[in-house]
């Protein structure tokens, strides 16, 4: 999908961020924020805002809204930080059925936010904000998400939490996750004391406030007063930059097919 060949006045496609929607007010409050920091970084580019569930706009009728304004083309990016059921399933499932409601609308999907180094030192810039310098050889660190019954997508911030350990040289760091899942974000503190950690500290694999980050936080200040916790990712100016990133370079892919059937 090319800019210059999506409208019919040559304007670049939309951009329709997906979150995955959240009954805490703050979550889309969060996302709205995000959304305002991808266009200020890129003035011009039209960015919708759209939910999966429990929020709105609901992303069909985000989608129906620019095939109504007459717009030729659009990128869904989704607001998710692994390729896990959301990703795989349910994103997906509504793009397919929004093309075949609006078969004048070309829709394209972009990756997940995950994999990428920009997430990555999103994540390290909210820890050192409540733990300091990184370079503390006593410090343990958790690295806490949602959790997912998809084991690879669990997997993916495992290994976040490996390689920041072999790069700062900490005392030692691991994966934590506030359900489906284990360890829990009490088991993960509880080991890394055992490991001999003088410092502990909570990063949040999360993007936005909610049920579950909460759950994460009241989990992390019962394990005592000495643990920090990072808040989440929210509209930090990196991953405003990987949502314009995933969005570019969806538009040197194919169009996404209309779907039959």
């Amino acid at each position: 999908m090319r800019p210059e060949s999506a409208d019919d006045g040559g304007s670049a496609p939309v951009l329709v961020a997906v979150a995955h929607g959240s009954r805490d007010p703050r979550s889309a409050a969060t996302v709205a924020a995000l959304a305002d920091e991808v266009r200020r970084q890129r003035p011009g580019l039209d960015v919708r805002v759209s939910f999966l569930d429990l929020s709105a706009p609901r992303l069909p009728d985000v989608l129906a809204g620019v095939a109504a304004e007459g717009h030729r083309a659009a990128v869904v990016v989704p607001l998710l930080l692994a390729h896990a059921f959301h990703a795989r399933v349910d994103v997906p499932g509504e793009v397919a059925r929004a093309a075949r409601r609006h078969p004048q609308l070309h829709i394209a999907t972009a990756g997940v936010l995950g994999g990428s180094p920009l997430l990555e030192a999103a994540a390290l810039d909210r820890l050192t904000a409540v733990a300091g310098p990184l370079d503390d050889p006593g410090l343990g660190v958790v690295l806490a998400a949602i959790g997912s019954s998809h084991a690879p997508a669990n997997a993916a911030v495992a290994q976040v939490a490996d390689g920041w350990l072999r790069r700062f040289g900490w005392a030692g760091a691991t994966a934590a996750f506030a359900t489906a899942t284990e360890p829990t974000v009490p088991q993960a503190i509880a080991a890394l004391r055992r490991q001999g950690a003088q410092r502990v500290a909570v990063a949040q694999w999360i993007l936005a406030p909610g049920l579950l980050p909460d759950a994460i936080a009241r989990s992390a200040h019962a394990a005592g007063p000495d643990v920090l916790l990072a808040g989440p990712l929210a509209a930090h100016p990196a991953v405003a930059t990987l949502i314009a990133e995933r969005y570019a370079s969806t538009l040197d892919t194919p169009v996404a097919s209309r779907a039959a059937g």
